[in-house]
């Protein structure tokens, strides 16, 4: 941002300041929708795509988080309905260096700060967004509050967000009924923990899918008669949902499974694993994958805090015998386990989202490989 745009902002904007659990202050001008009593907090963490910023506004696993972008200038090409990933945005707050004011595509319906206005999604701009970046980097996402407050009291509301460790977030955004999608010669069920709308068209064009709630019983699913399931992606802490866990424990070995992000993290605590909550989490449009069987290089879209420990996937493959999991997939950034199979239980997992473009395609043919695996099933 120029000195002159940087005027401008302050001459039309409040000025407001982010705070984080440490302390550590940032400057900025308050963007969006007006803060609830002048103060929004959450979870802070940091995503670096160059595109894609309604994508990441609408993915419901951001619930109880603020988004910080690294690239420096957003919204310049405006937000469409078609790019919704979900029905509203569940992300607590957006943090930017520069909020585009006028989009520039022939897509674009709505400038992406009236988007926010509309869905009452508070931001804040004209950040040091490279600062902040570096500091999360060095000290790890932690509670935030960013507003019109004042600074001690916004240090007080960001040290009193309780963050997502131990926390059920699915239930903020899952559906809170069954509905069907598509007419295809499969039958697939889509447990809903915050599933992102590409994720389901995608699954359309192989299968007439049924999207059930978080808390719907396996019972219940296996009746439906499906020839595969599908978990979705979703917000917070895997260990927290006991419960969705037991589920997935009741249909592994009996249908197909597919477990995407904290689908994926479900599936490996029902095959006996256990996960843990990263540093400041993988949140990009880039992360390099490899896929062990060919050696291949993906670059994928992520979205997550937590991770499966590698070290209780080995014990869980020991004691789950005929079920024995092995990883497919790792990240070559860090190690962290991307991919699992079950091969006797018909059972995949993949922690990035294979769903998501970020340019290439290359994660896609999962989706190939579940269609495969359903309708082997049925012969």
């Amino acid at each position: 941002m120029t000195a002159a745009e940087r005027l401008g902002v302050a001459g039309q904007r409040p000025e407001g300041l982010l705070v984080l659990a440490d302390g550590e202050v940032f400057e900025g001008y308050l963007a969006g929708a007006p803060p609830r009593g002048g103060t929004a907090t959450g979870e802070l963490v940091f995503n670096t795509v160059l595109s894609g910023y309604q994508e990441v506004v609408t993915d419901p696993s951001y619930a109880g988080q603020v988004v910080a972008f690294t690239y420096p200038h957003i919204g310049n090409y405006g937000t469409t309905p078609e790019d919704d990933e979900s029905r509203r945005p569940f992300c607590r707050g957006v943090v930017v260096r520069e909020l585009a004011g006028r989009p520039s595509s022939w897509r674009s319906h709505e400038a992406l700060e009236a988007f926010l206005v509309r869905h009452g999604v508070p931001a804040i701009t004209g950040v040091d967004t490279r600062r902040l970046t570096r500091h999360v980097r060095d000290e790890g996402a932690m509670g935030c509050a960013f507003g019109s407050s004042s600074e001690a009291d916004l240090r007080a509301a960001a040290r009193a967000e309780p963050g997502t460790t131990g926390r059920d977030l699915v239930s903020e955004v899952t559906t809170d009924r069954v509905y069907e999608r598509g007419s295809g010669p499969l039958r697939l069920v889509v447990y809903d923990f915050g599933a992102k709308e590409t994720m389901l068209r995608l699954a359309e064009a192989f299968a007439t899918v049924t999207v059930v709630p978080a808390g719907f019983a396996a019972d219940d699913a296996l009746s439906l008669d499906p020839d595969g399931i599908l978990l979705s992606n979703g917000p917070g802490d895997p260990a927290a949902l006991e419960a969705q866990s037991a589920t997935v424990s009741d249909l592994v070995g009996k249908v197909p499974v597919l477990g995407i992000c904290l689908g994926h993290q479900l599936l490996a605590q029902a095959l006996g694993a256990t996960t843990y909550k990263l540093p400041f989490g993988h949140h990009g449009g880039n992360h390099p994958v490899r896929r062990i069987d060919t050696g291949a290089v993906e670059i994928t879209s992520q979205n997550h805090n937590y991770a499966v420990d590698p070290a209780s996937l080995t014990r869980a493959s020991q004691l789950a015998g005929p079920l024995g999991v092995e990883v497919t997939h790792v990240n070559l950034n860090d190690g962290v386990v991307e991919g699992i199979r079950a091969r006797s239980a018909r059972a995949l997992g993949l922690q990035y989202h294979p769903e998501a473009g970020p340019g290439p395609h290359d994660a896609r043919y999962v989706f190939a490989e579940l269609e495969a695996m359903m309708s082997a099933g049925r012969s």
